[in-house]
């Protein structure tokens, strides 16, 4: 295993500001969370519907649908190591690495696959575009998610 990163590596401006923020969070106003949810389920219900309507093979479809459950948690999961890392909590280089790489694949996954689908350019530029708001919206909702658990445990 990979010995986790330690915490002096930062310089104390950056300390100083994670243990600020850590003291006082910010909660996340109920507008930023209810409209971070809607996109993500938009995004993922739009993707779906279009998987759902294609004329896709049942493989192609699995594809595509396994790229969307993959990019989700990739981008779930370099949220929540680069925030840790801002915040002070050790996170290996290797898992840190691993989660910009998932991203990127899933990505670079699903372009390679629209581009050689055969699919009219519209339907390539409304998985792209279903896909890329389902990804952002993921991070968002994660970010939400994080910022109330810490904002409730700071207040209790």
């Amino acid at each position: 295993m990979e010995p986790l990163k330690s915490n002096e590596s930062n310089n104390n401006s950056e300390s100083k500001n994670a243990r600020l923020n850590n003291a006082y969070p910010l909660k996340p106003s109920a507008a930023f969370v209810g409209a971070s949810w809607m996109t993500l389920i938009i995004g993922m219900t739009a993707y779906c519907i279009g998987l759902y309507n294609s004329a896709m093979a049942y493989n192609e479809k699995g594809y595509y649908f396994t790229i969307l459950l993959f990019g989700l948690f990739s981008v779930i999961s370099v949220q929540k190591s680069v925030r840790d890392r801002l915040e002070g909590i050790p996170v290996t280089d290797l898992y840190y690495s691993i989660s910009w790489f998932s991203t990127i694949a899933s990505i670079v996954l699903l372009i390679i696959g629209l581009w050689n689908a055969d699919l009219l350019l519209s339907e390539k530029g409304f998985f792209g575009m279903s896909f890329v708001l389902g990804l952002f919206s993921a991070l968002a909702v994660q970010k939400n998610t994080r910022d109330l658990k810490q904002f409730e445990s700071t207040t209790i």
